[in-house]
């Protein structure tokens, strides 16, 4: 029974520390979660404040106060800050050399928010890949492609690569080429594709639509067209002047020449 009373008195405080560090480790978790959501929807709710800056910033926030609870726990244990601070010291070199990608990946994170050559929601291509930007955390890159497939890019790669934005500017050029038979009228096409060029609303004033015979192909003479418009409208104009140009092609009489094989049959 003596024995019982010692080791209860003997483990007894370690029990109590234990269930401090549970309470303080689950208050920590909720309070970090709650700032991380609180600072995301302040961002969010200023207009003047870019999103990516306030995920960058909700992230940090996070694993601050994390840290902070991670102290306070050892504390209950008896491993004060300070030697805490000191073992950190002594196993840096070892840390490093075991995540250099990690401490790279996070160091090119905040290059990314420094420098911001994309944005949340902007379409990118990444060293070859390409998609709309979900979330920049501190080491990685979301992208989403138009097909609704995640790509995860670490911030290292991203920033080590080249990086082509086509959301950055808010308009755009867009580039049509269209052949026609070399007996067809070329000023007749042109003025065609002008005239539905002119009443496309989308398709800008200044600058002016661009039309020019620019080469003289095997079987076709090529007509290019550039039109300038809004970003977000570039693909859906790009697409419905090459069905409108089609259809305007078919009630003029202009042929788009397309490759004929020629059957030779031998005699005998």
């Amino acid at each position: 029974m003596e024995q019982m009373s010692e080791m209860a008195i003997g483990y007894g405080p370690i029990v109590i520390n234990a269930i401090k560090a549970l309470i303080i480790l689950v208050i920590g978790w909720i309070v970090a979660n709650t700032v991380s959501r609180v600072v995301r929807k302040k961002v969010a709710e200023n207009d003047r404040i870019d999103s990516t800056i306030g995920n960058f910033a909700a992230a940090i926030a996070k694993w601050v106060i994390l840290l902070m609870v991670a102290i306070a726990v050892l504390g209950l244990f008896g491993i004060e800050a300070t030697s805490l601070v000191a073992v950190l010291g002594a196993a840096t070199l070892a840390i490093g050399l075991a995540l250099q990608g990690t401490l790279s990946d996070l160091a090119a994170g905040f290059m990314l928010i420094i420098f911001r050559p994309y944005k949340n929601g902007q379409f990118v291509d990444i060293g070859g890949t390409a998609g709309t930007v979900v979330d920049i955390n501190l080491f990685v890159t979301e992208l989403v492609t138009p097909d609704n497939v995640q790509i995860i890019i670490p911030n290292g790669q991203a920033w080590g690569a080249i990086i082509t934005n086509y959301s950055h500017h808010n308009t755009r050029r867009c580039d049509l080429t269209f052949g026609i038979d070399y007996n067809d009228d070329a000023d007749k096409a042109m003025k065609i594709i002008e005239d539905l060029a002119k009443a496309d609303d989308r398709v800008m004033d200044t600058p002016e639509p661009w039309l020019r015979v620019t080469n003289l192909g095997d079987s076709s003479v090529d007509i290019s067209v550039r039109l300038w418009c809004q970003a977000a409208d570039y693909w859906n104009l790009k697409f419905a002047m090459t069905k409108a140009v089609k259809e305007a092609f078919d009630k003029e009489g202009i042929s788009i020449p397309y490759p004929h094989s020629v059957e030779i049959k031998k005699e005998g």
